[in-house]
C-alpha cells in the first residue's frame, strides 16, 4: 500500500484514499496544533510545501521500494531556495511497538533506503553516524530525519502511526547564511521547553554531536551507538 498527497492537497488520490486521508488529517491536526513546537514544520504545512505518503509496514521490502522512489522524486524536485519543506512518510504498521523497537525499525528503514540509493552521499555531510557532521543522505541530498511513533517520549514526537519526516539539510544551511537560523532555533526550543517542561536531552547543534542521536526521539544513553553503518 502506498498513496501520497503532495503540496498539502486536501483531496487524497484514488486507491487507498480513505486511509491516507485519515492519517494525513491526523498528522495535520498534530503539526498545526498551536502548541506544536517545530515552527518549520508548521510553516511547511501552512504553505503547502511538503509531501506526504502512507506506506504499509515500516522497513518492509514493499515500503522501502515505494519510499525510495518517492523520496528520490522529492529530493530532485524540492526547490533548494524556497522556504521550509519536508517529506513525511507514515506507515500503517506496526502500531504497537516500544521506543527501542521503533528506533531499530527506523534505522533498518534508513539502511534499506541507502541500499536502494545509486547516488553518492551528499559531500556536505558525513556518512559516519559517530561524526558530528553526520546527516542521512539520499539521492545525493542530506536530510535531517525526525521520527514520530505511538510511544514517543515527547508530545511532538508522538503519533499513532510510525512516521519519518525527511527535512532537507540545505534549508538549515540557507537559514544560517541568511542569519535566521539561530532565532528560529531559539524560538523552537523555547516552545518545546514551555510544552514539555524540559528540553530534549539529545538536542545539539550540527557539528557538536551526531544528529543520529535525535532521529528516533528516544532519550538515548550516553554511550549510545548507531546500530547501522553507511559504508559505500
Amino acid at each position: 500500500m502506498r498513496t501520497d498527497i503532495t503540496e498539502a492537497s486536501p483531496t487524497p488520490p484514488p486507491g487507498d484514499g480513505p486511509a491516507t486521508e485519515r492519517v494525513h488529517e491526523a498528522l495535520r491536526a498534530v503539526i498545526l496544533d498551536p502548541d506544536f513546537p517545530c515552527l518549520g514544520a508548521r510553516a511547511a504545512f501552512n504553505r503547502g510545501t511538503y509531501g506526504f505518503a502512507l506506506y504499509d509496514a515500516l522497513a518492509s521490502d514493499e515500503s522501502t521500494e515505494a519510499l525510495a522512489a518517492d523520496l528520490d522524486r522529492f529530493a530532485r524536485e524540492a526547490d533548494r531556495e524556497s522556504g521550509y519543506t519536508t517529506f513525511i512518510a507514515s506507515f500503517a504498521h506496526p502500531k504497537t511497538l516500544t521506543p527501542a523497537v521503533f528506533e531499530h525499525l527506523l534505522w533498518t528503514q534508513l539502511h534499506r533506503l541507502h541500499q536502494h540509493d545509486a547516488a553518492p552521499w551528499d559531500a556536505s555531510v558525513s556518512r559516519d553516524p559517530e561524526d558530528g557532521r553526520f546527516s542521512f543522505s539520499f539521492a545525493g541530498r542530506a536530510f535531517f530525519v525526525v521520527g514520530l511513533s505511538p510511544t514517543g517520549d515527547r508530545w511532538a514526537r508522538r503519533f499513532p502511526w510510525p512516521t519519518l519526516a525527511f527535512n532537507p539539510h540545505e534549508q538549515f544551511e540557507r537559514l544560517r547564511r541568511e542569519g535566521q537560523f539561530q532565532g528560529l532555533q531559539e524560538a523552537v526550543r523555547s516552545r518545546d521547553l514551555l510544552l514539555e517542561g524540559a528540553l530534549n536531552p539529545n538536542l545539539a547543534d550540527f557539528g557538536e554531536h551526531t544528529e543520529a542521536r535525535q532521529y528516533s526521539g528516544r532519550p538515548v544513553e550516553e554511550d549510545w551507538r548507531c546500530p547501522v553503518r553507511f559504508d559505500r
